[in-house]
């Protein structure tokens, strides 16, 4: 179901090393500068991954300056969760984070199931096809929600 551009959205996975920025990412890339956008995870206790940088540079996207940071983090670092009109989680940990955080104001939070490609796969092949399953699966979700992306 297609809605209108939200003004800000925040992306939430686990570690926001993977599904997060991705979503991030494309986001901007296919919307610019008409949403602002920022992700997060539960915990930020990796770095992006090479293979995350990987796949989203196969389709023109630089995710090499990500930083991966939490929801705590977030705040600490003065973007307010309240200030978002829309949290899109994509793991059910997230959903779950960021359901609590948002009980004490009105925000909307949509749970995208969004495969975790991590571990997945043996060879640099099987784990790269794995990645790009997750970045279709994301752009499948960003387009059916938002429309297609702007020129």
């Amino acid at each position: 179901m297609m809605h209108a551009l939200p003004s800000s959205v925040l992306f939430a996975c686990d570690h926001n090393a993977t599904r997060s920025p991705m979503a991030e990412g494309m986001m901007k890339a296919f919307y610019g500068t008409e949403v602002y956008v920022q992700s997060v995870g539960v915990k930020a206790d990796l770095e992006i991954d090479g293979f995350t940088i990987a796949v989203m540079g196969e389709i023109g996207i630089n995710l090499e300056r990500h930083r991966a940071r939490s929801f705590q983090e977030l705040q600490e670092w003065g973007d307010d969760l309240s200030a978002f009109d829309l949290v899109i989680a994509l793991s059910p940990a997230s959903q779950r984070q960021a359901l609590e955080l948002t009980r004490f104001f009105h925000l909307d939070v949509e749970y995208w199931p969004i495969m975790d490609p991590t571990g997945m796969g043996e060879a640099r092949e099987a784990k790269l096809a794995a990645y790009r399953n997750t970045r279709e699966q994301l752009r499948t979700h960003l387009i059916d929600r938002f429309g297609p992306p702007k020129e």
